[in-house]
């Protein structure tokens, strides 16, 4: 072991009480949190098994790009079998969904010696796919000593996190190299790869792009966009400081609450009470998601006036179907961004702000081909996405876009699987 990694799983031993306490703290607001905590030290109640392939897909964004991947190695290769890990409670609630007879789900272990060793020696997969950015020093090293190849797939690197890399290059470059392969989306990712002295073996495109959206969700959003009086404009997988900004926005430009219907979706179900909070405290009519109950309203709501908190998990095929255009959480605030792939795919045209770094290449995409608009600041988002709700000819163009850019970029799937056919 260097010295750079024995420091690194020194401290890591000492901050696992921090650690520990922390998911006990989100379990109070995500009861997920609290399932099967011994896993992350890699004490297990399954069975011992070998033979599987390992997924790590960290939180909701990654389990559901590796759904048609996945979906499309069972066909190849019947009988496949799949240990899926996760980091977080929208990951793993996710992940459900993805399980077959003979699968298992488990929390990530924690980045220490112990953990890693414990989860490589109970599951021995024959294969691990690390999932955009999720490399972890003593995971990388403790499966190469195992014999395990690990891939990184589908692999995202922004110029931030590039810099933070660098700062730590005496743990991330070793960890970097000693991947059996590293599958860029992008050749701008795979030339930042390369600056940590990786060897970048494809450029396979983004798996978000294959993603197919739930077509009974994505339906019913439709019908109601169909039917509703009012458009609806969609604040979405908003991120904390952003819905503050929006909702002022709205109180100071009380024009553009007319003749459209103004719902959100925060990215975070911890936050669904914060943010009725805000709302309500700013004046405006609420109508939660969690109201309807299991099913989803036939008929759009009567009460034009009110908005719509999307309180709910899993459903953004309805909320993007629903909307006529949506801004795009997570790029008001320097956060990077959100997946803007998913709502182009369901035919609703994007306005985003200044900070996309996480999708780089995709909103850059996006905006080329029509499917997005940039704006500055939050006020000419809301006032952008007001404009273009009510402007129908401009809209259709926009939906037509939106379309045409999420299917051109397909394929990504494709190469993949023939990139891990040698492999397999």
């Amino acid at each position: 072991m260097s010295i750079a990694r024995l420091i690194y799983s020194t401290l890591m031993l000492a901050l696992m009480p921090v650690l520990f306490m922390r998911v006990l703290w989100r379990a109070r607001r995500e009861p997920v949190y609290g399932q099967a905590i011994a896993e992350r030290f890699g004490v297990y109640r399954l069975p011992p098994q070998s033979g599987s392939v390992w997924i790590h897909a960290v939180s909701l964004g990654e389990t559901r790009a590796v759904q048609e991947l996945v979906q499309a190695l069972r066909q190849a290769h019947p009988g496949i079998r799949f240990v899926f890990t996760h980091g977080t409670a929208t990951g793993r609630a996710q992940g459900q969904s993805l399980l077959r007879d003979g699968d298992v789900q488990v929390w990530q272990p924690w980045d220490v010696p112990f953990a890693v060793q414990s989860f490589l020696q109970h599951f021995q997969p024959r294969l691990g796919l690390l999932v955009d950015t999720e490399v972890w020093p003593n995971t990388v090293a403790l499966s190469q000593s195992h014999g395990l190849p690990l891939v990184l797939l589908n692999g995202r690197l922004s110029a931030r996190s590039l810099r933070k890399a660098l700062g730590w290059s005496s743990l991330s470059k070793p960890a970097f190299q000693s991947l059996h392969a590293i599958w860029a989306q992008t050749a701008e990712d795979a030339a930042r790869f390369e600056q940590l002295g990786a060897r970048v073996q494809a450029v396979m495109g983004n798996l978000k792009f294959d993603a197919v959206p739930n077509q009974q969700l994505l339906e019913r959003g439709l019908s109601w966009r169909a039917q509703s009086t009012q458009p609806v404009v969609l604040l979405a997988i908003s991120r904390e400081g952003e819905e503050a900004q929006w909702l002022k926005v709205l109180s100071d430009y009380p024009a553009y609450l007319q003749g459209v219907q103004w719902w959100v979706v925060p990215r975070h179900p911890q936050r669904f009470d914060e943010v009725a909070a805000l709302m309500q405290a700013a004046g405006h009519g609420l109508v939660r998601r969690s109201q309807w109950g299991a099913g989803l309203p036939e008929q759009p709501l009567a009460a034009s006036e009110a908005m719509v908190l999307g309180d709910s998990l899993g459903e953004m095929p309805f909320y993007f179907g629903a909307a006529s255009v949506c801004l795009l959480g997570g790029s008001f605030e320097p956060l990077g961004g959100q997946n803007l792939i998913e709502a182009c795919a369901c035919a609703c045209p994007v306005v985003m702000g200044a900070h996309t770094f996480n999708f780089t290449e995709a909103a850059r995409l996006a905006l080329d081909s029509g499917a997005a608009v940039r704006v500055k600041n939050m006020l000419q988002a809301v006032s952008t996405a007001h404009a273009l709700a009510t402007h129908q000819p401009e809209l259709m163009r926009m939906r037509q876009a939106a379309q045409g850019f999420a299917t051109q970029h397909q394929g990504a799937v494709v190469r993949c699987l023939s990139l891990l056919k040698p492999i397999l």
